[in-house]
C-alpha cells in the first residue's frame, strides 16, 4: 500500500526516506501554500471577518506536484511541524487535496527519529480547527493592524514605514527603556573596604556593612572622611560567623526563549541566526555512515517536559561518565508556566549517546557551539544538586574603651562549592556558583584581624541598562508578549524598520521609532498597552484550547480599532520631529540654518526654503559621506588580524565589515553572505558600484568573475536543487528566484516564511 507524507522543509526529506522507505512517497510543500491575498485586505470586515485564501504566487508548481502525488495512493499524511502555523499549512493541503477525504490524515513528531516518526504514522489524527482557528485569529489581527494601521503613517509620517501588533510594542519596550536613561538621575556613594589578614592566608576584603548597628549609606566624601578619622586606631576583631549550606538546582532544559537568551550571551548569537541553526540540527545533518540525521527535538517550545525514554538515556549517560553520585534518585521534573503547550517537550539532543565531540567533524563551528550548548544544558538538567557553603564574617571594628562612640560592623562573604553536581557540565551564564572575592581563611569568633588598608571608593549610581536581544526576549517572555516562535521575527524586523538600532548589541531606539512609538502610544493606548497585547496571547490560548471563538475575540478588537483609526486618519496632522535651531548661517542667502529630520535622518537646511534650496550633511561622529549616520553593529565574525570582534559599518560606497579597534587596527573586508559561489567555491560577498548601487560577487574576485544585482538567500532550489536562491523585487511584488538559467522557479516572498506568526508589513 503506497502512502504520501507532506512536510513543510526539503530538508527533511531525505532523512524521512531513510525512516519510511519505499512505501512512502515524501514531498514537501515549502512552507505555506496558501495565505490572505498580498495585495488587498483579504478579510471581510463586514461579513463575521470571513478570510479569502488564495494560492501564494510561486507555490503553483508545488500545489500542482502535491496534487499529482495524492491521486496515486492509498493514504495521506500531513506532517508540517508541530504547532498552530503547521496545523494551518495542513489545513490548507487538505483542502487542497479535497479536504472531505477518508485518507487524509494529521501526524506529528516532535523530533525527526526513526521512532518519533514510525509512531506517529502509527497514530494519526483528524486536523485540529481549534489550533487553526488560533492561528487565523493571529495571522487576521496581523493583517487588521498592518494592513489598516500602516497606511496612516504613511500619511503622517513617512511613506514606507509599517506598523504590526507585536512589533510596535517591542519598539516601545525599547523607547520606553530610553526614556529611563534620559530622566536617570545620577547619584553619588561610597563604599569603604577593609583589607584585612588573619592568622592564616589568604588576607581578605570585609566591606562597611552597619553603622551603629544600622544599614548605612555613605552619600559623599565628607561622610567618608569623619567614618575614616573615625576608624583611626581601631584594632578589627572577627564577631559573628555563620555558615549555610544551600543546594542550587540545576536549569531545566531549554525553551526558545531561554536557547535565545543563553545563545545570545555565551555564544553572541542573535535570536534570528539561534533559530536558523536550530532549525538545521533539528531537520538533519549528514552523520557519515548513518546518513542524515535529525539531532534535536522540535525548536519552538514553551514546554520544560521530558520524554520518559530521554531521561533514562541521559541517566545512564550520567552515571557512566560523571559516576553514579551525580545522578539524583528520581528523574527531575520541571514545570512549564500555565501557557505551555505541553504536546511539545523542551529543546533536546534526540540522542544524548552522539555526544558533541563525536560528531564534531560532521558539524559546522556554529551547528557545533548550538548542539553543544542544548546537549550540555539537557544532561545537567538530568544531574545531581550542586552543594554550596555561604560563609558570612561579621569583622567588628573596636572602640578602644571609648564611649559615645560610632559603632562600625564590616561584613566578608564567601561561597564554596563543597559537590559540583550539574555545575561539573553546565553553569548557567552569570552564574559562577563561587565567589571569587569570597576566599576566606580560617578563622574564629573573637581572632585579632591585622589591618592592612582601608580604602574608600566613589560610586555613581547607574540608568538601567539598554535591552540587549537576550534581556529584550527575557522581558517580551516575561510580560506575555509573543510567543516564542515569535521572538526571532521580533528582533529582525524592529531594525530592519529602522525603528531601533543595535550599537555595541544593545537595542538603541531611532529618532523615527520614537516618533512612531509616541504617535501610537497616544493615537492607539490599547494595542500599545503590555497588559492588552499579553492578554490577547492568553486568548489564542483559549482558542486553541476550545473554550472562545475565534470571530468574537478578533472582532472586539477590530471594532474599537477601526473608530480609532478613522479618528485619527481625519484629526491626525502631519508628524514630525520639531527643527533644530543652529548658529550656522546659509552660504549663500544668510538665512539661519536650523536641523531638519528628513527620509535619511537629519540634515542641515536653510530656513529661507523654498527660496533657496541649501542643504548639507550633519557631521556627526561616525557619520557616512552621505549625511546619515552611519549604523555601526557588531557581529560574531571575528578580526583576522587582532582577533577583535568585527562591526558592520554603512559608509559613503555601502556596507562593510571593519575591526571595532579602529583607529589601532584599520582591517576592513566586503560584507559577506555565506554562501558558496556556484563556480569556484569563494564566499559570495556584498559590493557596490561607484554610484552606490548594491550587488553580490565571488570574493575571489577578480579570479571569479561570478556576480548578480540580487540578493542570495540560504535556501535551496526545491525544483533543480540548486544550493541558494537569490530575492528579486519588482512592481509585481518580492519573490525568490533561481539563477539556474535552465530552471524557472519562483516563489512569492512572505513576511515570515515559517518563522511562524507572520508580522504584518
Amino acid at each position: 500500500m503506497k502512502s504520501l507524507l507532506i512536510v513543510e522543509s526539503p530538508t527533511k526529506v531525505k532523512t524521512l526516506s531513510k525512516f519510511l522507505g519505499k512505501e512512502f512517497t515524501i514531498k514537501a510543500s515549502v512552507g505555506h501554500i496558501k495565505d490572505l491575498p498580498k495585495k488587498e485586505l483579504g478579510v471581510d470586515v463586514d461579513n463575521n471577518l470571513a478570510p479569502t485564501y488564495v494560492v501564494i504566487e510561486g507555490k503553483e508548481k508545488v500545489l500542482k506536484d502535491l496534487k499529482k502525488a495524492a491521486k496515486s495512493v492509498e493514504q495521506i499524511f500531513l506532517g508540517p511541524d508541530p504547532d498552530r502555523e503547521g496545523e494551518a499549512i495542513a489545513w490548507h493541503i487538505a483542502a487542497e487535496l479535497d479536504g472531505s477525504s477518508d485518507k487524509l490524515f494529521r501526524v506529528e513528531f516532535n523530533e525527526i527519529t526513526e521512532k518519533a516518526v514510525t509512531d506517529a504514522i502509527k497514530n494519526p489524527r483528524k486536523i485540529d480547527m481549534n489550533l487553526v482557528d488560533a492561528q487565523q485569529a493571529r495571522r487576521i489581527l496581523d493583517r487588521l493592524v498592518g494592513y489598516k494601521l500602516s497606511p496612516l503613517l504613511w500619511r503622517k509620517v513617512r511613506r514606507g514605514l509599517s506598523a504590526g501588533r507585536v512589533q510596535s510594542v517591542a519598539v516601545r519596550l525599547v523607547v520606553d527603556r530610553e526614556r529611563e536613561i534620559e530622566a536617570f538621575q545620577t547619584r553619588e556613594y561610597w563604599s569603604v573596604t577593609a583589607s584585612l589578614e588573619g592568622k592564616e592566608p589568604p588576607p581578605f576584603d570585609a566591606k562597611l556593612f552597619h553603622v551603629n548597628e544600622k544599614k548605612t549609606d555613605v552619600e559623599n566624601e565628607e561622610q567618608v572622611q569623619g567614618i575614616l578619622k573615625d576608624l583611626e586606631g581601631r584594632s578589627f576583631s572577627v564577631g559573628k560567623i555563620e555558615k549555610k549550606k544551600r543546594r542550587r538546582s540545576p536549569a531545566p532544559p531549554f525553551i526558545t526563549s531561554t536557547l535565545q537568551q543563553e545563545a545570545s550571551r555565551k555564544l553572541r548569537f542573535t535570536a534570528k541566526k539561534t533559530m536558523m541553526v536550530a532549525q538545521q540540527l533539528y531537520e538533519g545533518i549528514e552523520l557519515g555512515g548513518e546518513g542524515s540525521v535529525g539531532l534535536i527535538t522540535y525548536m519552538r517550545t514553551d514546554s520544560v517536559k521530558i520524554a520518559a525514554e530521554a531521561q533514562q538515556e541521559a541517566r545512564a549517560l550520567i552515571r557512566g561518565e560523571f559516576g553514579k553520585e551525580f545522578l539524583p534518585q528520581k528523574p527531575p521534573v520541571y514545570k512549564s508556566k500555565k501557557s505551555a503547550q505541553e504536546a511539545h517537550e523542551a529543546i533536546r539532543p534526540t540522542a544524548v549517546i552522539r555526544t558533541p565531540s563525536s560528531i564534531k567533524s560532521y558539524l559546522s563551528r556554529d551547528q557545533h557551539n548550538l548542539y553543544k550548548l542544548i546537549w550540555n544544558r539537557f544532561v545537567a538538567s538530568q544531574m545531581h544538586v550542586a552543594v554550596l557553603e555561604q560563609t558570612s564574617i561579621d569583622i567588628d571594628a573596636g572602640t578602644e574603651g571609648k564611649k559615645d562612640t560610632n559603632k562600625y560592623m564590616f561584613r566578608a562573604s564567601g561561597t564554596v562549592v563543597q559537590f559540583p553536581g550539574f555545575m561539573k557540565l553546565y553553569i548557567e551564564s552569570g552564574d559562577n556558583g563561587s565567589d571569587e572575592e569570597g576566599l576566606l581563611p580560617s578563622l574564629s569568633e573573637g581572632d585579632l584581624l591585622k589591618t592592612l588598608a582601608i580604602t574608600p571608593k566613589q560610586h555613581f549610581t547607574q540608568p538601567p541598562a539598554r535591552y540587549t536581544e537576550a534581556s529584550l526576549v527575557k522581558e517580551l517572555e516575561a510580560k506575555g508578549i509573543g510567543r516564542p516562535s515569535t521572538y526571532a521575527t521580533i528582533m529582525s524586523t524592529i531594525q530592519d524598520r529602522k525603528y531601533t538600532e543595535k550599537i555595541d548589541r544593545k537595542f538603541n531606539p531611532t529618532e523615527l521609532g520614537m516618533l512612531v512609538s509616541d504617535l501610537l502610544v497616544e493615537r492607539f493606548s490599547e494595542l500599545m498597552d503590555f497588559n492588552f497585547t499579553a492578554k490577547m496571547e492568553d486568548n489564542l490560548d483559549k482558542i486553541e484550547e476550545g473554550g472562545l471563538k475565534w470571530v468574537d475575540i478578533v472582532m472586539d478588537f477590530y471594532q474599537p480599532f477601526d473608530k480609532d483609526l478613522a479618528d485619527a486618519m481625519e484629526s491626525l496632522g502631519k508628524v514630525k520631529p520639531k527643527d533644530i535651531p543652529t548658529d550656522e548661517v546659509c552660504d549663500k542667502c544668510d538665512k539661519p540654518m536650523v536641523i531638519k529630520w528628513g527620509r535619511h535622518g537629519r540634515f542641515i537646511a536653510c530656513t529661507g526654503y523654498p527660496e533657496c534650496k541649501n542643504t548639507k550633511p550633519l557631521e556627526q561622529d561616525g557619520a557616512g559621506g552621505d549625511g546619515q549616520s552611519a549604523s555601526v553593529t557588531e557581529t560574531d565574525e571575528k578580526c583576522e588580524k587582532c582577533s577583535a570582534p568585527m562591526v558592520l559599518k554603512a559608509g559613503k560606497f555601502g556596507r562593510f565589515l571593519a575591526c571595532s579597534k579602529y583607529p589601532d587596527c584599520k582591517t576592513t573586508k566586503p560584507l559577506g553572505t555565506g554562501i558558496q559561489c556556484p563556480d569556484d567555491g569563494g564566499e559570495i560577498v556584498e559590493r557596490s558600484t561607484r554610484k552606490g548601487k548594491v550587488f553580490f560577487s565571488c570574493g575571489n574576485y577578480p579570479k571569479c568573475k561570478f556576480a548578480t544585482w540580487y540578493k542570495p538567500v540560504n535556501k535551496k532550489c526545491p525544483t533543480c536543487n540548486a544550493d541558494f536562491l537569490v530575492e528579486k523585487r519588482t512592481k509585481q511584488g518580492e519573490f525568490y528566484l533561481c539563477l539556474n538559467k535552465d530552471c524557472k522557479y519562483k516563489e512569492e516572498i512572505q513576511e515570515a516564511p515559517h518563522e511562524h506568526a507572520p508580522e504584518e508589513s
